[in-house]
């Protein structure tokens, strides 16, 4: 099996390559809201754990924005630094950068945002396969928080580009519910 290092080399570059083919009207308009079995996971009121996407990542700005309008709260991942725990801060405003900060990751709420622990975390991952095994950036952040929070649902966003058949997967990697695409859904939903 490929090295994990190989293979997220392999995936950022399929990944890269996919979304620079995308005519920007087109990719505007994917992942603009949560199918309506994903929002069911998550009713009003609950607070939902999104990220604050790097280039290439399957954007989550717009479901954070119809999550907000429909009456969840939206969290980001907060790190106090680079080897500090994973936490969840929330985001006020998901239209808007305001209130968000540099942080060791990118882009992140501040030290003063409430601190929440959400009830669905959608997971950024550079690879998946259909039974939820998630390669991510190689941190563990997430699979630690995770562990740490069995009861969230765990789910995941990406291109369909991004799908494999295998993964190295370790003991401490935290399978994904559910991970949605362009064009599909995997998992129990």
């Amino acid at each position: 099996m490929t090295d994990k290092s190989a293979l997220r080399t392999r995936l950022r570059r399929l990944r890269r390559e996919h979304v620079a083919s995308l005519p920007k009207s087109m990719s505007a308009l994917m992942f603009l809201r949560p199918p309506a079995m994903v929002a069911a996971l998550a009713p009003e009121g609950t607070v939902i754990g999104l990220y604050h996407a790097i280039p290439g990542e399957a954007p989550a700005r717009s479901y954070a924005k119809w999550f907000s309008e429909n009456g969840r709260r939206i969290a980001l991942p907060w790190f106090a630094d680079k080897t500090a725990p994973m936490q969840f801060r929330l985001w006020v405003d998901p239209y808007e950068d305001d209130g968000l900060e540099d942080g060791p990751f990118g882009k992140q709420p501040s030290a003063h945002a409430e601190l929440v622990e959400p009830a669905a975390v959608f997971v950024p991952l550079v690879g998946f396969t259909a039974a939820g095994e998630r390669l991510g950036q190689g941190g563990g952040h997430y699979d630690r928080w995770l562990a740490a929070h069995p009861a969230a649902i765990a789910l995941g966003l990406a291109w369909d580009c991004q799908l494999v058949d295998t993964l190295p997967v370790e003991p401490h990697d935290v399978p994904l519910r559910a991970v949605i695409t362009p064009t599909r859904a995997f998992g129990d939903l």
